[in-house]
């Protein structure tokens, strides 16, 4: 129950105080475009079974793969593509932790 908790905590908290303190001008628009990152977990689709609870994402689906978060990574640079990358970011932090905490 805890690994739930912070696994979307973090997928939407985390965004949210990103937005809060970088971009407190644009927090909403800003905070949408990174929750939109939450994209990527539609690469789980295409898993058999969809939902595996003890299965880590990371290196597991194409979008979580370890090339694909280095595009992430990449993407922090520009100015233009520095929001959907933290939302990017964000999710494979949240990501992260869950694996650790299984």
């Amino acid at each position: 129950m805890i690994q739930v908790i912070v696994h979307y905590g973090l997928n939407i908290l985390l965004p949210l105080f990103i937005a809060l303190t970088f971009y407190p001008k644009k927090v909403v628009i800003a905070y949408l475009i990174m929750i939109a990152g939450m994209a990527i977990d539609l690469d789980h689709l295409l898993a058999n079974p969809i939902f595996e609870p003890n299965r880590c994402s990371i290196g597991f689906h194409p979008l979580h793969s370890y090339w694909a978060i280095a595009v992430y990574v990449l993407l922090l640079i520009p100015k233009k593509t520095r929001l959907i990358a933290l939302g990017l970011v964000c999710h494979i932090i949240a990501d992260v932790t869950d694996c650790l905490l299984m």
